[in-house]
């Protein structure tokens, strides 16, 4: 059975350590622009993301067919197999894409702006292509209706490349890419983020906070404070050092209290501080 698929499209390796660790990560893919904004060697930067576990890494050649091919087998035998080399929809690209995968390397084509393109690197071998949605759009070409058409040439043909939907900057254009036919999203952390986000959750969740306390008053988790079966708490005076006296038995704090730091007032008996919990 084929599942969505999340990538991150970074090459900040503490963001890539982050989103990993959530359990919902499949892959991280790169270019030249993400590894130079890190100031970092490539290698170095792939090593450390297959070191954080991340099993899927699209790693970017370029240059001629020749040197691209050279380049794709080198970095599949030092980094095995997490590492599927990404390469441009050029003539030269599709090359080094037939070379790769008749030697079993998976490859992304990338820069995809049209079926016809998509169609031209799925008969290479491509294991995935690479549609850019947002630039598509920054061009008044609808980019997620290219996913679609790329989609259903796919299924027609019954087609084994999947749609790698990228340049996505939004939350709603990583939902529509998968619902038009996208098998893996790549996306920048923030985007990631971002999908767990929204108002109707936000609220929800307050109202069933107040609710909980309301049914468990002494289980609430509004501060350390709150799980605690005592009463009003004195505090004696500098003379004993600020120690802190034994609670008044059997005094119900069960309404909580207002704040995170709760009221301080004078204990009217004595010179002791008294700590109103209620």
């Amino acid at each position: 059975m084929s599942i969505m698929k999340i990538f991150i499209d970074t090459a900040d390796t503490d963001e890539i350590r982050k989103c990993h660790a959530t359990g919902l990560i499949d892959g991280v893919t790169t270019n030249p622009s993400l590894i130079m904004k890190s100031g970092r060697d490539p290698e170095e930067v792939y090593q450390e993301i297959a070191d954080i576990g991340v099993r899927d890494i699209s790693m970017e050649v370029v240059g001629d067919a020749d040197h691209m091919i050279s380049e794709g087998i080198r970095l599949h035998q030092k980094f095995g197999d997490c590492a599927t080399i990404k390469v441009p929809c050029t003539p030269d690209g599709l090359l080094a894409c037939s070379a790769l995968s008749r030697k079993v390397i998976p490859v992304n084509v990338t820069l995809i702006f049209s079926a016809a393109q998509a169609i031209l690197a799925a008969k290479a071998g491509a294991k995935y292509v690479s549609p850019f949605i947002g630039r598509l759009d920054d061009n008044s070409i609808a980019g997620l209706e290219v996913v679609r058409s790329i989609s259903a040439v796919y299924k027609e043909h019954k087609v084994g490349t999947k749609i790698l939907a990228a340049s996505l900057r939004e939350v709603n254009r990583v939902t529509r890419a998968f619902w038009n036919g996208a098998k893996i999203c790549t996306m920048p952390p923030k985007v990631f983020h971002d999908m767990y986000n929204h108002i109707l959750t936000e609220k929800g969740l307050e109202i069933f906070d107040r609710d909980w306390a309301a049914v468990h008053p002494k289980a609430k988790v509004g501060g350390d404070l709150d799980a605690l079966d005592i009463g009003d708490i004195y505090i004696t005076g500098l003379g004993d050092n600020g120690g802190v006296t034994t609670p008044i038995p059997g005094t119900d704090i069960s309404s909580g209290y207002p704040g995170l730091y709760p009221e301080m007032i004078q204990n009217p008996d004595d010179d002791t501080l008294k700590i109103n919990l209620s």
